[in-house]
């Protein structure tokens, strides 16, 4: 089991956000699993992250946000009764949550894929959203290749990528178990995707 010093060191890696900040690609830990990231706003990095990956072009990815205003990038602007439930539930949550909001914006055609809705996810791990806030947001998807299981660590993502990725950084963070995910609407009415 890790330190908290060395935790800390999992998401404070200098190396690791000049990376991500220059348009990088890195397999981290997540609050879920391992994920290949890269920073959201940049559509040349997204798009290699789905090469590298071999993931499906209508599949789109969450993206883990350091703060709920971090929405507004995506020019998405939340009714109060959403931001009601966002609040809620990425506080009291003991699991984490995924919520997928609408996006009709087609300056993000490249992130919801025809879906116009993109999936967020605040994790609870203070450490994690601060270097989310560092970097801004970022698509995660697991890190594996399209149809192949998530990486369990650091040798396993290595195996899917060897050097078309950055930076790997190890770490016992990740908790091995997928987000569920939830359809938030206007009015705060709300569906399951997946429990």
């Amino acid at each position: 089991m890790f330190l908290m010093s060395e935790v800390k060191k999992v998401w404070n890696n200098p190396e690791l956000i000049k990376l991500i900040k220059q348009g990088g690609v890195a397999v981290i830990p997540t609050d879920t699993v391992y994920g290949i990231v890269g920073i959201a706003l940049l559509q040349e990095t997204v798009l290699r992250i789905y090469k590298i990956k071999g993931r499906d072009a209508d599949k789109p990815c969450i993206i883990l946000i350091g703060d709920i205003s971090e929405i507004k990038k995506f020019h998405i602007n939340i009714s109060k009764e959403q931001k009601n439930y966002l609040n809620k539930i990425w506080k009291d949550s003991l699991r984490p949550i995924s919520v997928i909001l609408d996006c009709p914006s087609p300056l993000f055609a490249y992130l919801h894929r025809n879906t116009n809705t993109l999936a967020f996810r605040l994790p609870s791990n203070r450490l994690l959203r601060e270097f989310l806030l560092r970097t801004g947001p970022l698509v995660a998807p697991s890190a594996n290749i399209q149809n192949m299981p998530p990486a369990k660590n650091i040798k396993e993502a290595k195996k899917y990528f060897g050097n078309s990725v950055g930076l790997y950084i190890d770490g016992d963070s990740a908790k091995g178990t997928a987000s569920r995910i939830v359809k938030l609407n206007r009015d705060g009415s709300t569906s399951i995707i997946r429990e």
